[in-house]
């Protein structure tokens, strides 16, 4: 069969890693998160791969073809962000029979590509959905069933008018006949759901209840968890490229990749599971600890705390501590600045997402940094910051709050606001 990755979205709530990229192109060891899944998709025989892009084409200049991951890439573009119908429906002309729609986050998507393939194989169902128990069915779309047949779909009932309390997982085998039916609603943002309540209605649907939910991919720190995946998956024994240069007294614990060119500096202390890419400076005395991802083309200076933080290409950082925070491409981070990742109340942390206070569900989180962003010396950022791509941060500052994309910021700059929410304000205790 066929799969679609839907990769067009504006990810506004990714902010800021998606200023100049689509999300899935964050790497993780070096490869975009979009890569890992097309190559989760080949490991279950699905090489006809079409992505669904924005009219930037970010995901086709990254990838190409396919040739050089031997898959076969096909590429449309949605010219607008219309939902989820809509982009499929641009896709209607390459799909030749029943089809995969996936987002470009399920890294291990071969182990539901698998269930689902045997469960339509075994039901002769024209369509099968995956679901999970959740505890907040008013959020969510949720499925009335009978049995493991479905019959409807209800998007965000209202609380104790819930079918079921399971809700739907971000994955679809869809029969061919899917744009016919999108073609009898009305077209809107939910213009697919409306579709495949619909196809619930009138054809054999079935469904396979997860015992655990996938990631997903919606805010930045989401990428923890795809990171740790990733690894845990991938990374299963230690690699050290021969060109590396690695000193004495440098102490590597469990499984640690190190790639070509790398040079890892004297009485450094690497935990892994860790990756560290080629062209890498690690300074003397520093240490890396399990989960942190650090791309090619980057320094950690010397005597640095490097922990669970994912760090993209071409990042340079001195002495300081990096905890649990993810830093784009090109950032340059002076000598003595502090991450921090905890409140001292040790709540969890909470985050502005496009001016909304958002829980995110982390003891642990730092912060997060955009693109070619420079930090000067001993600056210190409180739990949950985000900071846009551009941007310049005054020495000795204190960052409470987030800072805007192209901003020069400094505590001492007469017109900085001082004014924050109370509730992100206790981040700082």
């Amino acid at each position: 069969m066929q799969a679609i990755i839907l990769a067009a979205g504006e990810s506004s709530r990714f902010w800021p890693l998606s200023e100049n990229n689509h999300k899935s192109l964050v790497k993780i060891m070096g490869k975009p998160l979009i890569q890992w899944v097309i190559e989760s998709l080949k490991e279950s025989d699905l090489r006809e791969i079409i992505i669904i892009e924005s009219p930037e084409r970010n995901i086709e200049k990254a990838l190409g073809d396919g040739k050089n991951i031997n898959a076969n890439i096909k590429y449309v573009v949605q010219q607008e962000p219309r939902g989820m119908g809509n982009a499929l429906m641009c896709a209607e002309k390459l799909i030749n029979e029943d089809f995969f729609v996936i987002n470009p986050n399920y890294v291990n998507v071969r182990e539901l590509i698998k269930k689902m393939s045997e469960k339509k194989e075994k039901t002769k169902a024209k369509m099968i959905l995956l679901g999970t128990k959740t505890n907040k069915p008013w959020d969510y779309g949720i499925l009335k069933l009978e049995e493991d047949y479905v019959k409807e779909i209800v998007e965000k009932p209202e609380k104790g008018k819930e079918p079921s309390d399971i809700r739907i997982i971000g994955i679809y085998l869809l029969p061919k006949e899917f744009f016919n039916y999108h073609r009898r609603v009305k077209e809107h943002n939910y213009s697919y759901e409306d579709a495949l309540q619909i196809i619930c209605q009138e054809l054999d649907s079935r469904v396979i209840i997860m015992e655990k939910d996938t990631t997903s991919l919606k805010y930045p720190w989401d990428l923890f968890k795809i990171s740790k995946e990733v690894m845990d998956l991938y990374l299963n024994e230690s690699y050290i490229s021969e060109s590396s240069k690695i000193s004495k007294n440098v102490i590597i614990e469990g499984n640690v990749w190190i790639g070509e060119n790398t040079k890892i500096y004297e009485n450094v202390v690497i935990k892994g599971p860790c990756y560290i890419g080629n062209n890498c400076i690690v300074g003397n005395s520093s240490l890396i600890r399990k989960y942190s991802n650090i791309e090619s083309n980057s320094i950690i200076g010397a005597f640095s705390e490097i922990s669970n933080v994912i760090i993209q290409e071409g990042v340079h950082v001195h002495s300081g501590f990096f905890g649990d925070s993810i830093i784009g491409k090109n950032c340059k981070i002076g000598a003595g600045t502090i991450f921090a990742n905890r409140r001292m109340d040790r709540k969890e942390i909470k985050s502005v997402v496009k001016g909304e206070l958002i829980n995110t569900g982390l003891d642990y989180f730092g912060s997060v940094i955009g693109e070619n962003s420079k930090l000067g010396i001993s600056v210190g950022l409180m739990p949950g910051v985000m900071i846009g791509s551009e941007v310049i941060i005054g020495p000795q500052t204190q960052v409470r709050e987030n800072i805007e994309s192209n901003t020069t910021y400094h505590s001492e700059f007469k017109g900085v606001k001082k004014n924050i929410n109370d509730d992100n304000k206790n981040n700082n205790i």
